[in-house]
């Protein structure tokens, strides 16, 4: 184990999983090496986390896998679980019957190693098999956490030594209020455009405008469960990678606030209302249910191969993917 590394506990399989935890005079963050998992998040003063999670490791191998996990190779939804690379159509492992966030065996579920750490910051690196759950290349992956301030910067590199599909996305769970409920709570999107979904919420290929619906959250909207439209879309962002930005803010009933900043073209959002952790408990002690917490996930346009217009996710060697968000938190005045 190396130092500064606790041991959080033992997987099914009987490997174990550690804890880093990291903090400065303002944040201080655990993250784990099962999936490179933000397992909490704190601000100095503030008696409550800021992300879903548990201190129970089953609970990572159950309902909650995907709590703030890296989702890699390709994160969200890849239809029928097939899709081009290069001219060549390739199959995937299914969920029912797509590809969700690559499988089974996707990074979240895999054991990362820590190859740096300090006191504010952590390094881990993941190498995929060629052919693991259908994606060709070996590749090799790279995120690090740091803290700045009050704000979480999480970078990922990644190279392949064959033609391959990369799309990372960070899957935390954000609850800033008081209450496990978003009810109340104001989301703003700098988003003209957003990707209408299927019955699996699958895109259907169209790009929507968002003026006159109701996923026009450029001005902000405060949630409600009655009147806001049911959430698991991309909101377009740009067309393609950009340098880095602020693209949303939420604010919690108390005046809480996170602003994301992202080099990534596209902003999934996930209402959370269907969650249910039974009979795993969160931080509070208790399952998580409808409403706990917002999964926003900066990456690339889903199922993006199998659509002419949507951002290109081929990853080819010689290339290095590069993708970096920033999680920057402010207290009411």
């Amino acid at each position: 184990m190396i130092p500064g590394t606790d041991l959080f506990g033992t997987q099914s399989d009987g490997r174990t999983v550690d804890v880093v935890r990291l903090s400065n005079d303002r944040i201080s963050a655990a993250i784990l090496t099962r999936g490179a998992i933000l397992q909490d998040l704190r601000l100095a003063g503030l008696d409550r986390p800021l992300v879903l999670g548990s201190p129970d490791l089953a609970a990572y191998e159950g309902p909650m896998a995907f709590f703030g996990a890296v989702i890699a190779p390709v994160a969200n939804r890849l239809r029928d679980a097939t899709a081009p690379i290069d001219g060549e159509r390739r199959s995937f492992d299914t969920d029912a019957p797509h590809n969700l966030h690559s499988g089974a065996a996707g990074a979240h579920a895999q054991l990362w190693e820590i190859s740096d750490r300090s006191e504010t910051a952590v390094t881990l690196t993941l190498d995929l098999p060629d052919g693991l759950s259908g994606f060709p290349g070996h590749r090799s992956l790279t995120a690090v956490y740091a803290l700045d301030g009050a704000a979480l910067r999480f970078a990922v590199t990644a190279t392949t030594d064959r033609p391959t599909l990369m799309n990372v996305a960070h899957h935390a769970y954000w609850s800033l209020g008081p209450d496990l409920d978003w009810t109340g709570q104001r989301l703003e999107i700098a988003a003209d455009r957003v990707l209408p979904v299927d019955d699996a919420t699958v895109p259907t290929g169209e790009i929507r405008a968002v003026d006159g619906t109701g996923y026009d959250f450029r001005a902000g909207q405060v949630l409600d469960p009655e009147t806001t439209v049911p959430l698991d879309h991309n909101f377009c962002l740009s067309d393609t990678r950009v340098a880095s930005r602020p693209v949303m803010r939420l604010t919690a009933t108390d005046g809480l606030s996170m602003t994301i900043e992202t080099t990534e073209p596209g902003l999934q959002v996930f209402d959370g209302r269907p969650m249910d952790t039974s009979p795993h408990a969160g931080h509070h002690g208790k399952p998580y249910g409808p409403r706990a917490g917002l999964a926003i996930e900066p990456q690339m346009w889903p199922d993006a191969p199998n659509h002419e217009g949507f951002t290109d996710i081929t990853l080819r060697p010689g290339e290095t993917y590069r993708a970096e968000s920033v999680f920057r938190f402010a207290l009411p005045d």
